[in-house]
């Protein structure tokens, strides 16, 4: 029986073995079938070779300032890669620790961690390499929920993660892991996420902060240091722990770490904010016109949003930095005293006007609309769309106090707007015609407008250089000659006028014989006329386009007192000549433009003409400095408070270099200018509201002495304190064989000691905070 009972033992032994070597045989051969019918793309399209080899991702197009800054991105996708080299070790280290720990001991699967998920069901999670995350980010995303699909999908990445792991190097591996990541708020990849949530490049990043980011990898959307702020603490302790457990720091520096507080740095990376947003939209314009006339190698178009372009600007971050702090600075105060002036103004901001006239600009600013664009399209009737205007909505609206949320009709929010004075900057290096600084105006999210390239504005008394060095060059005079301030007319049927033209300065006085360079400090209103009359204003339209400037000007007298429409950036761009001794040079906003692989693509020939010969242009900066010296300028030379009769007290600036420059103010005083010229560098301010009859009641905050000049003082003040900037104080170069007598002592020592009524009144600005 005993014997019987062995015999069937091992018969059922020798049948479970069988069984067993079956089961396993076909198991393991069904798991290969199932692993090739994967791989040869049975359950859906697997990558190629090719594919692995150039991962399909949209790369954002990077703006670089000339100071190695990117200072925006045009992009479906905010991504920029970034080489292994360039990422901190610390970093490289805690993604190791958290998320891989025997990275560097695989080849794409984690035999040991597979297997222990396995066995727990996959509930302490999927036990994914980093090669097997990288898969999924690259050529699959998140998946499906259904089992079988998952199973599929995970099959898929092991694949691929061994396809991954056979094509690349385990540096290129960890590289391109950061660079596909989406962590939220428009950032993609590690570059990306550093610049968004601490401001600063990966390779600045702090041990802690290197933990935050690596932290959100678990989970971006629940782990989000703008929304989540305990959650990614608690979150990047585990990190530190991690980092701690692989003895990549200490334990009295884990401790140390994470104690500190979550410290953000966040600007979102988006086309609407940080800095230089109108020059990127101006530069954006550019680029689309460009990709049409600079084709692939293959024939097709650039894609200025996922073909991951370098293109380098002359713009200078540190400048543009300093130029929106100036117009912040100064527009925010404007604006104060704009507000007060109009708080009895029934139909403010709107000054003068009829009110048919009101309605003409409402309608006109209804129509211009997003909402009257987008009703339209739904096929809403006229007076459909003009109703909604008068219906209140919530809204969020600007304010220099911060965004207000508030219940507003669409009506109403028009006429908000239509309050706010704006304000264009653009600053010039004119040697070389690079641009280094572009404000648009003063918010690019609510006022999208670009005031700079895009809007032309009266001039007023800045045209009048022109005048000036036309009578210079035309009639060999010099600003040491004496002209008489005095009544003057020019009748019917001179030079096509039609009507008798009898110009009047703006203080009603007039005082005898005046220096060229007196006259143009006082911007003497009868001077300018006598000289065009002299000249004919078809020389100087003639010379102000041989300048650069594109815009139509009439050909008649009264351009002389700057009833001419110029933006701001030929207006700089012409002064500039002036500063380069003659030297017209186009101006220019990018250095180069590389592909994704670097290869140089495109870059700009300097376009450049003689304009004047280098006595005159220097006897042009000569008047120029005689404004800032004695005229509407003056106020850029004295700092902190005055005493006793100073009647120019209250300004921080006290320049004592030598500067050459013009106010302008425009009939009515809607436009306010200021540009002013040091050797390297010229700057042109305009401030003025959106409609022109939307202004200042009186010319004493109306003028461009006070609305333009003190942002060029300020701004120019941050210049000369940044070191980095070599922003020159020197003297203009004189010509070393000066034939035009520009030294006038005897005039001089009049300006100098005489209390004088230049163009605008003067207006002490302590009040302004600058």
């Amino acid at each position: 029986m005993a014997q019987k009972n062995n015999t069937t033992t091992v018969k059922d032994i020798k049948y479970y073995k069988k069984k067993f070597w079956k089961l396993f045989f076909y198991s393991s051969g069904a798991a290969v079938l199932f692993f090739l019918l994967a791989s040869w793309g049975f359950f859906g399209k697997m990558p190629s070779f090719e594919d692995l080899e150039n991962p399909e991702s949209n790369l954002a197009t990077e703006i670089i300032s000339s100071d190695g800054v990117t200072i925006g991105k045009f992009y479906n996708e905010n991504r920029t890669p970034i080489k292994f080299e360039d990422l901190p070790p610390h970093l490289v280290k805690a993604l190791v620790a958290t998320e891989d720990e025997r990275f560097y001991e695989h080849s794409g699967i984690d035999a040991r961690r597979t297997f222990g998920a396995a066995l727990k069901l996959g509930a302490d999670g999927g036990a994914s390499t980093i090669s097997q995350q990288l898969a999924k980010q690259l050529f699959h995303g998140e998946g499906s929920s259904f089992k079988l699909f998952r199973i599929i999908q995970k099959v898929k990445e092991w694949i691929i993660a061994i396809k991954l792991e056979r094509q690349y190097t385990k540096n290129e591996i960890i590289a391109m892991y950061f660079n596909v990541y989406d962590f939220n708020n428009y950032a993609i990849g590690i570059r990306s996420a550093s610049k968004t949530y601490f401001s600063k490049e990966p390779k600045d990043l702090t041990i802690d902060e290197s933990a935050i980011l690596v932290g959100m990898f678990k989970n971006s959307s629940l782990y989000n240091p703008v929304r989540n702020p305990q959650g990614v603490k608690n979150r990047r302790n585990v990190v530190l722990s991690q980092m701690l457990r692989s003895k990549i720091i200490t334990q009295s520096q884990k401790e140390s770490l994470s104690n500190l507080p979550i410290k953000l740095d966040f600007k979102l990376q988006t086309h609407k904010e940080g800095i230089a947003t109108y020059f990127r939209e101006y530069l954006r314009e550019y680029m689309k016109k460009w990709v049409k006339e600079n084709k692939k190698p293959d024939g097709e178009d650039y894609d200025i949003y996922t073909d991951g372009l370098k293109i380098y600007t002359t713009i200078d971050s540190k400048m543009q930095e300093h130029a929106e702090e100036a117009v912040q600075a100064h527009m925010k105060n404007l604006q104060q005293e704009f507000f007060i002036q109009q708080k009895d103004n029934k139909n403010a901001p709107f000054i003068n006007i009829t009110d048919a006239e009101t309605n003409r600009i409402m309608t006109n600013a209804m129509k211009n609309s997003e909402r009257w664009r987008v009703m339209k399209e739904l096929d809403k009737s006229e007076e459909e769309i003009i109703a909604s205007f008068d219906v209140k909505t919530k809204m969020k609206i600007f304010s220099w106090k911060g965004e207000i949320d508030t219940l507003m009709t669409p009506k109403d929010s028009i006429r908000y707007y239509k309050h706010f004075l704006q304000a264009g900057l653009m600053s010039l290096e004119p040697q070389t015609g690079h641009i280094k600084a572009w404000v648009g105006g003063i918010d690019y999210k609510y006022f999208q407008y670009d005031h700079v390239g895009q809007g032309a504005r009266q001039v007023g008394s800045t045209f009048k250089p022109f005048v000036y060095a036309t009578a210079i060059e035309q009639l060999g005079m010099s600003p040491c000659d004496s002209i008489i301030d005095s009544p003057f007319m020019i009748h019917k049927g001179r030079h096509h006028v039609t009507a008798d033209w009898e110009p009047k300065n703006s203080d009603r006085q007039y005082r005898g014989m005046v220096t060229l360079k007196r006259a143009l400090a006082l911007s003497i209103n009868t001077v300018s006329a006598k000289l065009i009359d002299k000249t004919g204003p078809e020389a100087v339209v003639s010379l102000t386009k041989k300048l650069g400037v594109n815009s139509e000007i009439p050909v008649q007298p009264s351009i002389a007192l700057g009833a001419v429409e110029i933006t701001v950036e030929d207006m700089v761009a012409a002064y500039s000549t002036f500063a380069n001794q003659g030297v017209y040079v186009k101006p220019q906003f990018i250095s180069r433009i590389e592909d994704k692989n670097g290869v140089v693509l495109y870059e700009p020939v300097p376009d450049s003409r003689d304009v004047l010969n280098k006595d005159i242009a220097y006897a042009v900066v000569k008047l120029l400095e005689g404004v800032t010296e004695s005229g509407s300028g003056v106020r850029l030379r004295t700092e902190g408070g005055g005493s006793g009769d100073n009647r120019w007290t209250g300004y921080p600036y006290g320049f004592t270099n030598p500067i050459a420059g013009k106010t302008g103010t425009s009939q009515n005083q809607s436009d306010g200018w200021f540009i002013g010229m040091v050797p390297n560098l010229v700057t042109g301010v305009w401030v003025g509201c959106e409609d022109r009859s939307a202004r200042f009641k009186s010319i004493t905050y109306g003028q461009g002495a006070t609305a333009a000049l003190p942002v060029w003082g300020y701004f120019m003040k941050k210049c000369y304190e940044d070191k980095d900037l070599l922003v020159s104080k020197d003297p203009f170069e004189r010509p070393s064989d000066l034939s035009i007598k520009v030294d006038c002592w005897e005039a001089k020592k009049v300006i100098d000691t005489t209390i004088v009524a230049p163009e605008e009144e003067l207006q002490n600005e302590e009040e302004f905070g600058l």
